[in-house]
């Protein structure tokens, strides 16, 4: 992709950690249905990877990608505080690193009408549900998720870039079943129930300042 004169590859590290999501998330599950809305998740999660990616090497072409992915998936967002991670916002952080370039401000400006008037119709069905916490230095928040039985349960936390956010998720005799605690913002978990039934999920900031958390699960 080029964007005022500046080759972007981007795009193919987008795909590439879309397919690679999905494969693994299903390897050896083939009766394990994946449902539009636990590939959301997947889509979300990379679209925050992507947009750090480009922080880190100052590249609005990388952040432009973001909020496109962001924009495709329909999210239900339940009672709680503002989301931090949007189109709008990917495109408004874009726009301040693009400073006078005027290929890339025009890029964004294209582009924003359609990517934040939102989802008309889309291939992840009514989308993720989406649930935005603050949580403060070493807190741990738990809530519990309905699984069904056959299908993939998807859970992924999308911190602020302040602190580690730990994800853990148990079945309903406490046993865990997923951990992520790899030390990043961006912690998320796949299980394959066969039979369905209440799971607790947990998450904990593990820095020594608030945060701010987007959680989402299909």
């Amino acid at each position: 992709m080029r964007i005022g004169g500046r080759t972007w590859i981007g795009a193919s590290l987008a795909i590439g950690l879309l397919f690679g999501a999905g494969a693994v998330a299903t390897a050896g599950q083939e009766d394990i249905v994946l449902t539009p809305a636990a590939r959301g998740v997947t889509q979300v999660l990379t679209a925050a990877e992507l947009a750090a990616w480009g922080r880190d090497r100052s590249d609005a072409g990388a952040l432009i990608m973001a909020a496109r992915l962001l924009a495709e998936v329909p999210v239900r967002q339940t009672e709680g505080e503002t989301p931090f991670l949007t189109a709008a916002s990917l495109l408004d952080e874009a726009a301040a690193m693009a400073g006078d370039n005027p290929g890339v401000v025009d890029a964004i400006d294209r582009l924003r009408d359609p990517l934040t008037r939102g989802v008309r119709s889309s291939m992840f069905g009514a989308g993720p549900v989406l649930t935005v916490k603050s949580l403060q230095a070493r807190e741990r928040w738990a809530f519990d998720v309905e699984a069904r039985g056959g299908e993939v349960l998807r859970v992924a936390a999308i911190g602020d870039g302040d602190t580690n956010i730990d994800l853990v998720v148990r079945d309903a005799r406490g046993a865990v079943v997923c951990r992520d605690g790899f030390g990043d913002h961006y912690p998320v978990c796949t299980v394959s129930p066969r039979a369905g039934g209440q799971m607790q999920v947990d998450i904990v900031n593990r820095g020594d300042v608030w945060t701010k958390v987007q959680v989402l699960s299909n």
